[in-house]
């Protein structure tokens, strides 16, 4: 009887109302996320730069805005004073940092910020919870950029870190100041080595989401040719649905650890481009090499897409494809969205944003007035 009662008790527990603090919450994952804790019942505190909240207009969630279980709260991971404020007032259940300087390209160019966001960031975070509410459990957004060109393929949790972008430098140290105050503190910080993941709330400056608003560009009349950089890059791309779901398995565990979340698939810029050419209707096919490839229409002969040198990086990783082994025995995840699927559904949403004239409109907007 006992034992019945405290099944019962523990199910009432894990349905309780949570409190979940998002940094980054109007970024892809960030909405997903808090769409999916809203939907649970659970409290989200989403803590936005100012400066985002009043240029991007919180696109990403403006649907969710006026919920009443929803917090928008003004900081910012390079200021100390915020978090902890924030942190001390909410005392969260939960704590995800999907907020990053998060264009690889622009490291190199910012690579002080990149290092101040990313790496610095992440040890407000920690600091935070360690002094004002260590029983919080937190989520890191770490990347497969930080295995860079390390040789080894698939790429897992036991596999050598080679970063060589000031990026994945940065997500590196954040990578390891998480597992350092797990053992050093007690925390329970666990972070997600997630690759490559996709979907209609992509952000324009990623070349999966610039090649499926450019191509309904091109269908619609509004763009003559789409240029890119290395058509050779290979990625392990999934959805970012089912990977914000894998955050969330992460921290319902009983013991805090890191995990790759991948589909082991491995496919070319230049498949991904072609995929979304045939997505918007429009048949062409490559050829020439290096700096010289493009695609052509089929018929018309027009040049669709044309290499640009300028889009290279300075440092190119080897094909990044992931184990996600430990992820699926540990967590019960597995990816169960087609790169096909999601490429089809990207470019119906930027063929539907751009007949409205608007690149950066909501897709969740776009979809409701359908």
């Amino acid at each position: 009887m006992n034992f019945i009662k405290q099944n019962i008790a523990n199910k009432e527990q894990k349905n309780m109302q949570k409190t979940i603090i998002t940094t980054g919450g109007n970024g892809q994952d960030g909405s997903f996320l808090t769409e999916k804790m809203l939907e649970a019942g659970h409290k989200v505190v989403s803590i936005i730069r100012r400066s985002a909240s009043e240029d991007k207009k919180l696109y990403n969630i403006e649907h969710l805005l006026g919920h009443s279980n929803l917090i928008i709260e003004n900081g910012d991971l390079t200021d100390a004073s915020s978090l902890f404020r924030i942190v001390a007032q909410y005392k969260p259940d939960e704590f995800y940092n999907l907020a990053a300087q998060s264009h690889v390209g622009a490291s190199f160019t910012s690579p002080e910020s990149t290092m101040e966001i990313n790496s610095n960031g992440v040890l407000n975070c920690l600091e935070a919870i360690r002094i004002f509410s260590p029983s919080t459990k937190f989520y890191q957004a770490s990347t497969s950029e930080m295995f860079g060109d390390n040789m080894n393929v698939p790429q897992s949790e036991d596999t050598v870190f080679s970063p060589n972008s000031p990026y994945a430098c940065a997500k590196m140290a954040a990578h390891n100041l998480v597992v350092n105050y797990r053992k050093a503190y007690g925390l329970f910080a666990c972070s997600g080595i997630l690759f490559n993941h996709e979907s209609p709330l992509r952000g324009l400056e990623f070349v999966t989401r610039k090649i499926t608003d450019g191509v309904a560009k091109i269908r619609h009349g509004k763009l003559d040719c789409l240029e890119l950089g290395n058509l050779n890059a290979m990625r392990d791309w999934g959805f970012a649905g089912d990977y914000v779901e894998g955050m969330w398995k992460m921290l319902q565990l009983d013991f805090p650890g890191s995990y790759v979340l991948a589909t082991n698939r491995c496919v070319s810029v230049r498949d991904f481009a072609l995929m979304a050419f045939r997505n918007a209707g429009i048949d062409v096919r490559f050829q020439g090499e290096g700096p010289e490839e493009v695609a052509v229409e089929v018929g018309s002969r027009r040049i669709m897409l044309r290499v640009n040198k300028a889009f290279h990086r300075p440092a190119e990783s080897t094909p990044l494809v992931g184990d996600a082994a430990k992820a699926r025995a540990e967590l019960g995840w597995e990816p169960s969205t087609s790169l096909e699927a999601i490429c089809a559904m990207m470019v119906a949403a930027d063929l539907r944003r751009n007949q409205d004239g608007n690149s950066r409109a909501s897709f969740l907007r776009v979809v409701q007035s359908a």
